[in-house]
């Protein structure tokens, strides 16, 4: 498929807490750009701090879309989020702005970007066969199944993850194909977009003394009463994929009893530190992305300046 030089689109991605929020709020002024969210927790309602959800004051006007459009009892995946991202495309277009994706999910974008198929025929009792095994043995050992048959997803996908990794099982199970071929082959595919894919980065050290700091404001602001809350008013329970979230998770294990808060803190701030760096490595395995060194561009305006030259250059602007 050639390019559609009229179906512009921009992405600003990057690690957590790397610092795309305000960046993207900045890029939509200049470009009379729309923000779609490509975060997973961030689409849900009542879920705010634990997701360091932007609130309106942040957006300054700009309109964000995927962002507390679901109920935290209701089920989100690749799948809704690329119909959701291309209605909200669509949306965009029709008032004559420019879509920008943010967020952090680069399985999310790579769906839009590249219009990958998730076209759903699985069998019903294989997906159940596999979440009681993962109930009576846990994760790690449907994590070692993924593993045995399909190691590049094992690698990609976190042992966390169970939503994942039983979708690859199931997809092997019923077509006998690896998801990890079947995404390979979608995401060459030539996108039907004129697009920038930046990608923020930033030294790593740099990178995990802010993802400990934002776990720590976090906290001040209320996060464990924020899960309290989840849990005992909304009873929200952790096999919701809402409750999975990083932050989540953690604090629940917390009120639940099974660990200590400075446990909970600990393993919060260590498995985010981990998802940044999967995070960056399955950003470095993409394809025409447009780095955005913070290091080097150490402001918001030089950042800027880069992006909006880089577009120009791409006909987007």
């Amino acid at each position: 498929m050639n390019k559609n030089f009229e179906k512009k689109l921009i992405v600003l991605t990057g690690p957590t807490a790397v610092g795309k929020t305000d960046l993207s709020i900045k890029l939509a002024q200049k470009v009379n750009g729309e923000i779609i969210s490509a975060d997973s927790i961030q689409v849900y309602k009542h879920l705010n701090i634990g997701s360091a959800k932007i609130t309106k004051e942040e957006m300054n006007g700009v309109r964000h879309h995927l962002i507390d459009v679901l109920d935290p009892k209701e089920s989100f995946n690749i799948a809704t989020f690329k119909s959701m991202a291309d209605e909200a495309i669509a949306d965009i277009y029709s008032r004559g702005k420019l879509p920008i994706i943010t967020g952090g999910t680069g399985f999310y974008i790579q769906s839009v970007l590249y219009d990958v198929d998730f076209t759903e025929n699985f069998d019903d009792g294989y997906r159940a066969k596999l979440e009681d095994l993962a109930k009576n043995k846990g994760g790690d050992y449907l994590h070692e199944m993924l593993r045995e048959i399909d190691p590049a997803s094992a690698e990609a996908i976190h042992a966390n993850n169970v939503k994942r990794v039983i979708r690859a099982l199931e997809f092997n199970h019923q077509t006998g194909q690896l998801i990890s071929e079947h995404n390979a082959t979608e995401s060459a595919k030539n996108s039907p977009y004129n697009f920038a894919y930046f990608v923020l980065n930033l030294d790593r050290n740099t990178l995990y003394y802010r993802i400990n700091k934002r776990v720590d404001i976090m906290l001040e602001q209320g996060l464990v009463d924020e899960v309290r809350y989840l849990r005992d008013e909304l009873k929200l329970t952790k096999d919701m994929v809402s409750m999975q979230g990083l932050g989540y998770k953690e604090i629940l294990q917390y009120l639940d009893g099974e660990i200590s808060l400075e446990e909970a803190v600990y393993i919060l701030k260590r498995d985010t530190r981990h998802f940044a760096k999967r995070q960056l490595t399955w950003f470095k395995r993409e394809k025409d992305v447009i780095w955005v060194d913070k290091d080097i561009l150490d402001t918001d305006n030089s950042q800027l300046e880069f992006i909006m030259n880089e577009l120009k250059a791409r006909n987007i602007i």
